[in-house]
């Protein structure tokens, strides 16, 4: 434990002459302020492996070390606080091996912190990178613990990371009413184009929290982003958010095709060296298809023949033909909208294929969940045409790309 500490605090000291990174994270500026907010105070951590700063020394390492800080639980969302959970499954509570702080698990048999989790701190600390999109459960976790502390009248404190889809993009339906589910717990769109902190701000403000209670919430923003940015402008080093986003750059592709792979009737490069960044099948022929959305001409996107043989998940150890995505205009580009074009191609290409007859029907209410909407897939699977969901896609998008501005925090 001493080595520990005496690790953190000279990493503190000479921070300023080994950091590298453009942008320095909430942890960072805490540290800098000399956790100023958490002194004497006894601390809850909901944080998993991407709470690192920018010398990627854990966030619960740091607070662990800390003067005057006292680490008294952690919280596990998906994956677990050290990452070492695979996807959708729960997560267990037990003790942190490296520190002896006791863990409390958020994605197993509750979602929720309970009054007894709760009851020996004064203060949640919220530090987890996300990937920019609705559907990740983090930040439907970080909101049920915002309504737990409420109700038990803690603290709640954001240490605020970069949005990886920087902070003026806004796409896709918001969450429409009566489809409000753990993937899509808030009233905002597929790609929000808000941080943590900033969609914290927002749901206090909004009165999303399902509390009697007002919550105490601070913000510790980050020196140096600002909205233009993508993570890899920052030059923060990505630690993976989940297995398969191993990059940054995946995180621009998840939206592109993760919708799709939902319905479970074509790969989307998950099994394989890209994830996210293909769609592919034994039924299609990669030129044909990749000429089709070519031609499309989908701003700021082109398509690249490719054929694969995943090792695990969908159709592993086939060998199977379609598309690779390039994002090549990251302003321009439609990504939510890039794999309908390419199920509306397929349907065309291959009417019997189409994804209302070989999805499998036991993913169509996963599909309604991540998309926010029980319209949104009757819409499509009428056609399978883009325009028919157009009106459906950006429904609530222009309101709220004006709404959530009184709760920037950057230019």
């Amino acid at each position: 434990m001493n080595h520990i500490r005496i690790f953190s605090l000279l990493c503190i000291l000479l921070y300023p002459f080994i950091s590298t990174a453009q942008v320095m994270p909430g942890i960072e500026v805490l540290e800098r302020d000399g956790f100023d907010i958490l002194k004497r105070k006894r601390v809850g951590l909901l944080t998993n492996a991407t709470g690192v700063d920018s010398r990627l020394r854990s966030t619960i390492d740091i607070l662990h070390a800390a003067p005057d800080v006292e680490l008294k639980a952690l919280f596990a969302p998906e994956h677990g606080v050290r990452g070492d959970i695979a996807a959708g499954e729960h997560v267990a509570g037990g003790t942190d091996p490296a520190t002896g702080v006791k863990v409390y698990s958020l994605y197993g048999a509750t979602k929720r912190p309970t009054p007894e989790m709760l009851r020996d701190i004064d203060v949640m600390v919220y530090d987890i990178q996300d990937n920019g999109c609705r559907s990740y459960t983090f930040i439907s976790t970080m909101g049920l613990a915002m309504e737990a502390c409420a109700a038990a009248g803690k603290e709640f404190v954001v240490l605020d990371r970069p949005d990886p889809l920087g902070g003026n993009k806004v796409e896709g339906p918001v969450t429409a009413p009566g489809s409000t589910n753990f993937l899509a717990r808030y009233p905002i769109p597929y790609i929000y184009g808000l941080t943590p902190g900033e969609l914290a701000r927002m749901i206090v403000g909004e009165g999303w929290l399902k509390s009697a209670k007002p919550l105490k919430l601070t913000v510790v923003p980050m020196d140096g982003w600002d909205r233009a940015m993508l993570y890899d402008d920052t030059l923060l080093p990505w630690v993976p958010t989940s297995p398969q986003l191993p990059s940054a750059e995946t995180a621009i592709y998840y939206p592109a095709t993760g919708i799709a792979g939902e319905l479970d009737y074509v790969s989307i490069g998950v099994g394989y060296t890209l994830p996210f960044r293909t769609v592919a099948a034994t039924w299609i022929n990669d030129r044909r298809l990749a000429a089709e959305l070519n031609g499309r001409q989908i701003p700021g996107v082109l398509f690249r023949p490719i054929s694969y043989k995943p090792w695990f998940g969908f159709e592993a150890g086939k060998n199977l033909k379609g598309v690779q995505v390039y994002v090549t205009d990251f302003d321009a580009a439609p990504l939510t909208l890039i794999q309908f074009h390419i199920m509306d191609a397929l349907a065309r290409l291959y009417p019997a294929h189409r994804a209302s007859v070989g999805a499998k029907a036991t993913r169509f209410d996963m599909f309604d969940k991540v998309t926010g909407s029980k319209q949104i897939r009757p819409a499509f699977f009428r056609n399978h045409s883009v325009d028919d969901i157009m009106p459906l896609w950006e429904k609530g998008t222009e309101d709220f790309r004006k709404s959530k501005q009184k709760y920037h925090l950057y230019q």
